[in-house]
């Protein structure tokens, strides 16, 4: 029994069914794919290595990604590494149909209201189960820990401003505090533009950074929680296994999460079909050895680089801005991956700079602390 008709659970769904398993999914949107408050950036390669055809889900490439700080930026070309914007309902549908052809039952408008022993309560009724995936999204761990929650904006917008290949990514400590400001283009003046940050109102973040920017039009708002403190430290409870941003797969640095979400799904689907043919139900905990192989140390690291960008001010991102190159962010094959990549470059390369900005840094805040006594 599958929770949730995201790419997690779908991909769960699809390989439990890929082995001989009897699957339903539970979803409770009238459709698959909505809402669509994701991104939706994603490698060709990541795609390809999720068993899905790029060129039927993909709305186009990027090819740059301007980056920028209050009074600094820069940008980096992101042609080599193939990064693409993916339509996420028509992802999660190709995920659906694959998961549908294998064997998997699809149930749309069918809420989750309990789990208890091998039992699900539904609005559709009672249903019985062997294993119970949790692909419920962030309200899942958001019961166990809110602190990792941010609320998030996104629009879907018409706009000259939007340029067809590029990425914007907008650090502002003051207006997005411990997150950033973006455009993620669809197609020629039309893309998703969104905030989040700690403590603030998205809606009200958005309108500004929008209006900002020059004329506009919107067609679509979503609003939702992203989780960014990184994942739980076991994904097996029970017979009951968690995938996707219920697992908290989701990236700390960006909340991005198709290709780390999705492949807990596969491993996690896996996983079940192999504990349920051999009866042995340690067999689970292979989902959370692989996973965490894969995506362990980059999850690490992006928790770090976190934790320092929460502790920058707006001067320290401009001093720290100002001393990267494209050079520093681009490898010798061109790759780039302004997700994690990027940060977590940007502060190896401005270790020194950064050290002694955030040391002023908090010596502003002591002094401000004073002045309030």
């Amino acid at each position: 029994m599958v929770a949730g008709g995201s790419i997690s659970g779908l991909m769960a769904a699809r390989e439990a069914a890929l082995a001989g398993l009897s699957v339903a999914v539970l979803e409770e949107d009238s459709e698959i794919g909505t809402p669509e408050h994701c991104g939706g950036l994603v490698s060709m390669a990541g795609l390809r290595d999720l068993g899905l055809i790029p060129d039927l889900v993909q709305n186009g490439q990027i090819k740059k990604a301007r980056i920028l700080s209050p009074n600094s930026g820069f940008e980096v070309g992101a042609e080599k590494q193939k990064v693409v914007a993916v339509d996420r309902r028509a992802l999660d549908k190709q995920v659906a149909f694959q998961a549908q052809k294998a064997g998997a039952e699809i149930r749309t408008k069918c809420s989750v209201r309990s789990v208890s022993d091998n039992v699900v309560k539904t609005s559709d009724g009672d249903l019985t189960f062997d294993y119970f995936v949790d692909a419920r999204g962030v309200s899942s761990i958001i019961n166990r820990d809110r602190n990792g929650v941010l609320q998030s904006a996104q629009y879907e917008v018409y706009a000259d401003w939007i340029e067809r290949d590029t990425i914007e990514v907008a650090f502002d400590s003051q207006k997005y505090p411990g997150f950033f400001a973006w455009i993620i283009p669809i197609s020629a003046q039309k893309g998703k533009v969104g905030v989040a940050g700690r403590a603030i109102n998205a809606a009200s973040a958005l309108k500004s950074y929008m209006d900002s920017k020059g004329r506009h039009s919107i067609i679509r708002k979503v609003y939702a929680p992203i989780w960014v403190n990184g994942p739980l430290k076991s994904f097996v409870q029970g017979r009951t296994v968690i995938v996707g941003d219920a697992a908290g797969q989701t990236k700390p640095t960006t909340a991005g999460g198709i290709y780390s979400c999705g492949i807990g799904g596969l491993l996690a689907g896996r996983a079940i079909a192999k504990a349920q043919k051999s009866r042995d139900d340690r067999l689970l905990l292979e989902y959370d050895r692989n996973w965490f192989a894969i995506f362990g140390s980059e999850f690490d690291r992006m928790l770090l680089a976190r934790k320092l960008l929460e502790r920058m001010d707006s001067k320290t991102m401009d001093d720290v801005f100002a001393a990267v190159s494209k050079e520093d962010l681009e490898s010798e094959s061109g790759e780039f991956d302004f997700h994690s990549a990027a940060i977590s470059k940007i502060l190896k390369k401005s270790a020194p700079r950064l050290v002694k900005a955030m040391l002023g840094n908090e010596l502003r805040r002591l002094f401000e602390s004073q002045d309030k006594i």
